[in-house]
């Protein structure tokens, strides 16, 4: 029986993160951070409203005992100013981080980056850099296994509001005619969070998994 913590858990993936958590056998508790109510009730549910994701003292005792995690947030580019896209991509992540690593010693990190992430620190791609900054941080923390999610497009197969008009366009292409040509260029977000909860509770062959790979797991 694990205990499971998340952030993100009211976007796309982060939801479906959390309702197969909480459906889930082999989970006993889960922890959610975040800045708004999920609107969830649940008898597992925990949910901490937490506004500064730079510092996390005020909610650290209730980071300990912690089994798992999903980070599960993120920002689609072009929605944010540069300076804010590096602070939630970079700073969020090292800052809530570091705090659980601090409070435990046998967790597992499961992280959500994307396609393109550039370990090497240097690529012009904003996303990538950061995205890769973020990773390589999450790896030198030493957490008892991290495993770092790379997935390209995600596929929505709950309703949202698309971001901008190029997801409509890649949307409407990736259901007719993409995912066929070229299967690897991205994962329905059911089969992304099904794979994450599965490596999470499993484990996986790799800590990092492209996209080909997250589609390799079978849920």
């Amino acid at each position: 029986m694990k205990n499971v913590i998340i952030t993100g858990a009211t976007g796309m993936i982060g939801s479906m993160v959390l309702d197969l958590c909480l459906n889930n056998d082999h989970v006993r508790q889960v922890t959610v951070v975040v800045r708004k109510p999920t609107g969830r009730q649940h008898p597992k549910l925990v949910e901490l409203l937490h506004q500064n994701f730079l510092d996390f003292s005020a909610v650290a005792a209730h980071l300990t005992n912690q089994d798992l995690c999903f980070y599960c947030i993120g920002v689609y580019t072009g929605q944010v100013a540069r300076e804010q896209f590096r602070e939630i991509t970079v700073d969020y992540t090292k800052s809530f981080a570091t705090a659980l690593r601090n409070q435990n010693n046998k967790t597992t990190f499961c992280f959500l980056s994307g396609d393109g992430a550039d370990s090497k620190e240097k690529s012009r791609i904003m996303f990538a850099r950061d995205k890769g900054i973020a990773e390589n941080i999450l790896l030198g923390l030493g957490f008892h296994q991290t495993f770092i999610f790379r997935p390209g497009y995600i596929y929505p197969t709950i309703p949202r509001k698309e971001p901008n008009r190029a997801y409509v366009v890649f949307k409407y292409l990736y259901k007719g005619l993409l995912r066929y040509v070229y299967p690897d260029i991205g994962v329905t977000s059911e089969h992304l969070s099904k794979a994450m909860v599965h490596a999470g509770l499993k484990g996986a062959e790799k800590p990092i998994l492209e996209n080909r790979d997250i589609r390799k797991i079978k849920v």
